[in-house]
């Protein structure tokens, strides 16, 4: 009786860790994704692809082949989720949150959006997942959440010591996108939107913006930049930073909470950095490595259970 209860006990243990794991995976590729395509908007913006290029790389591509699948589902109600959802969703995670950053990446370097954007998320995420979904939050966390502040505190003097207004500027740009996309999680979680559906309508929406960008800027422009640039940006846009990564997160926020997944995307700011040093050529300066160290002491608090 003892060892088919102590065996039955194991098997009830691996079946919980089994969707914990799959969090960890999914969580853990969607921010080496955003992480290329923090670097691949700064690449894009340096050889002259202007924000709102970018976001149509980021979107066009993965909303037409998307399309069929939504329309198969729902068009009428967005796979269920709902105009007046699906739309919010759009906003926070979509095509809005990503032209306010890309903006950011035309006033401070890489090393700044890369780490602001992803912590402000991870603090949103906390603070959402506390007053919104009543999820419990650990002194651990809370810790880890003082220290991330601390560390974004080291980036904001880099700001306002060394590149000005415009530095300031930029920063508070990627505190607002970080708490968008916070907030993003947060729905996800609330609302019971599939991972699946999240990604398909927030692509296919944007689709909407397609004509206008046609109307007002047109081709020409990006059709001169070359096959090539072009190209790396829809790889890194359309399909790695897009629906990819915002697929990879929401099964996180599905299998393991808004909390535990909230603390991911605070991998990104190392994976950026490292990333931009390696296919950019843009080492990170000594204070935004000490704000890069600090807030991964406070992710590595904010990510303990206890």
């Amino acid at each position: 009786m003892d060892q088919r209860t102590s065996g039955a006990d194991a098997l009830t243990q691996k079946n919980d860790a089994a969707p914990a794991l799959v969090g960890v995976v999914c969580g853990l590729s969607a921010a080496l994704f955003w992480a290329l395509g923090f670097a691949g908007t700064r690449h894009g913006l340096k050889v002259g692809f202007t924000p709102v290029d970018l976001l149509v790389h980021r979107y066009v591509w993965s909303g037409i082949a998307f399309l069929p699948l939504v329309l198969r589902a729902g068009i009428s109600d967005l796979c269920g989720i709902g105009w007046g959802r699906g739309l919010a969703l759009m906003v926070l995670g979509g095509p809005v949150m990503s032209l306010i950053s890309y903006t950011g990446f035309l006033f401070v370097p890489l090393g700044h959006g890369s780490v602001i954007q992803p912590s402000c998320a991870t603090l949103g995420g906390l603070l959402l997942a506390a007053i919104v979904l009543k999820e419990r939050i650990s002194a651990s966390r809370l810790a880890g959440a003082i220290i991330i502040v601390a560390g974004l505190g080291v980036i904001g003097a880099e700001s306002i010591g060394h590149i000005g207004a415009e530095g300031v500027q930029g920063d508070l740009i990627f505190v607002l996108t970080g708490l968008m996309f916070a907030g993003f999680g947060a729905a996800l979680r609330r609302w019971r939107v599939s991972a699946v559906s999240a990604a398909l309508v927030i692509n296919v929406l944007s689709l909407l913006l397609l004509p206008i960008y046609i109307a007002t800027v047109g081709l020409a422009h990006v059709a001169a930049i070359g096959i090539t640039e072009n190209a790396i940006q829809a790889l890194a846009q359309g399909v790695l930073a897009g629906p990819a990564a915002l697929y990879l997160f929401a099964v996180s926020v599905q299998r393991l909470g808004v909390a535990r997944a909230a603390v991911f995307p605070a991998c990104v700011p190392a994976l950026t950095l490292l990333t931009g040093w390696l296919l950019l050529g843009e080492p990170p300066t000594l204070l935004q490595t000490a704000g890069l160290v600090t807030v991964l002491c406070g992710f590595y608090l904010a990510q303990r259970q206890r």
